[in-house]
């Protein structure tokens, strides 16, 4: 199987599936020196893992990672310091399947005779043949976006050091939208949304912040533990405080389940997508993700724009349209509209607009980088759906037996971000590389 593997400079390869024994993510081009914790990466994995809330699969991975590879077991020399840093390469985090039990296996087992409309079973039945990963959809599942989320969130920690931020919110879920912000506004809002799930989550807290798992075991004291934590995925789970709204909305100013400055119009798509899933279906929505701090002149041109190379976000499971800037919204405006005008003011140059979402020329324009992600609706749903047997080609009707989302919207903005964060560090390299080139030959003035 080759495409499963992304970027230039920063490389990531992933594997696994839904049901094998975990999933991978091998990521080259990690600078020397940076000190990653599990702890770290799980505060990210959480965000978009199952059985989080009432929108979510009532699938309980806790999507615990394991770092395999990539860093110091010990002090290199006695005193050294250098211990459980990065040491520039490849480095492996692994996310072990702890909730695959046989029930659910079997659930897959029994309909796979039968395509879910939507989803990638019978096109990748007709690749792989009588071998295809046909339990829980394999790769093609949306479990293998925790991989993403895992390098993303190593890229996001080094483009930090470069000034850059990457954030991303639920733009609109079941037809509500919410209305325009400041972006540091709404930076501040999901770092809050974000602080509040660690605090919330019982794995951070007794797996992590208790030191049950700490990054100075080796890898198979940490595997023993995860056998352990397995036979206590429900216990752990009864042990969450419960997400009072009010609560939290004073606490932490955002809402309870849905990562949107908009507290009410939060509520609101709740509400709608609760409605959507009471007839069996589900929604989709909008994600939107915001990039500041970017250099002027980042990206490439031709074949690899910058906004090119963030369309790859359609490698999201559920992801059907990239938008940046003003989008398809083009479509219906003249010249005039959609250019971004520019004046001076205090030596800085200060655009009227950004319809062209902060980048032009497949090069970053200096104005913060706007994309947007068109997120359809779960494909595994509760009702009727027509078919066909793919042994026989007999037409037939299923309806969803086996574990679902009501939308997935919810918990796919941190997998944009973190996408997000590796084509920008992957460009990131390229832009710095050329401009320590051009200070050595000189710039034509």
């Amino acid at each position: 199987m080759i495409g499963c593997s992304v970027g230039r400079n920063f490389q990531v390869t992933v594997s696994g599936g839904s049901y094998q024994e975990g999933l991978s993510s091998v990521i080259q081009g990690v600078p020397p020196g940076m000190m990653i914790t599990e702890q770290d990466l799980y505060g990210d994995l959480l965000l978009r893992k199952p059985g989080a809330d009432e929108l979510s699969s009532p699938r309980k991975e806790p999507d615990l990672p394991v770092i395999y590879a990539g860093v110091n077991a010990a002090d290199t020399i006695e005193g050294a310091g250098n211990a459980f840093y990065t040491n520039g390469t490849p480095l492996t985090i692994l996310i072990p399947n702890l909730d695959r039990h046989f029930i659910h296996i079997k659930q897959y087992q029994d309909t796979n005779r039968t395509p879910r409309p939507g989803h990638a079973s019978y096109a990748s039945f007709l690749k792989y043949g009588l071998f295809d990963d046909a339990i829980g959809a394999g790769i093609f599942s949306g479990r293998y976006t925790s991989t993403i989320v895992a390098a993303g969130y190593v890229a996001k920690r080094v483009l930090a050091k470069f000034g850059i931020r990457v954030f991303s919110f639920v733009r609109e879920i079941a037809g509500v939208a919410c209305g325009d912000a400041d972006h540091g506004q709404i930076f501040e809002s999901t770092e809050n949304y974000k602080r509040m799930r660690h605090d919330y989550d019982p794995f951070y807290q007794q797996v992590y912040v208790s030191g049950r798992v700490r990054n100075d075991m080796r890898f198979l004291e940490k595997t023993a533990i995860f056998a352990e934590i397995e036979k206590e995925i429900e216990a752990i789970r009864d042990t969450q405080k419960p997400m009072d709204r009010k609560e939290i909305e004073d606490k932490y100013g955002v809402h309870h389940i849905v990562n949107c400055p908009d507290v009410a119009a939060a509520d609101e798509m709740v509400k709608a997508c609760n409605a959507v899933s009471s007839k069996g279906d589900s929604a989709g929505g909008l994600v939107e993700v915001v990039v500041m701090g970017v250099p002027t002149g980042l990206g490439e041109p031709v074949f690899n724009k910058l906004d090119a190379e963030l369309g790859r976000m359609l490698g999201i499971g559920a992801v059907k349209g990239v938008e940046v800037g003003a989008g398809f919204k083009v479509a219906g405006m003249t010249g005039s509209q959609s250019n971004d005008q520019m004046h001076s003011e205090g030596g800085k140059v200060v655009f009227d607009s950004n319809s062209a979402g902060g980048i032009t020329g497949g090069l970053a324009s200096g104005q913060d980088i706007v994309v947007r992600l068109a997120v359809k609706g779960t494909p595994t749903i509760d009702k009727p759906q027509h078919t066909i047997d793919k042994y026989t080609l007999e037409n037939k009707d299923l309806a969803a037996i086996t574990r679902r989302d009501s939308t997935i919207v919810a918990r796919i903005w941190p997998v944009a971000e973190n996408f997000t964060a590796m084509v920008m560090l992957d460009n990131l390299f390229a832009h710095l590389g050329y401009q320590a080139m051009a200070e050595k030959f000189g710039k034509q003035q």
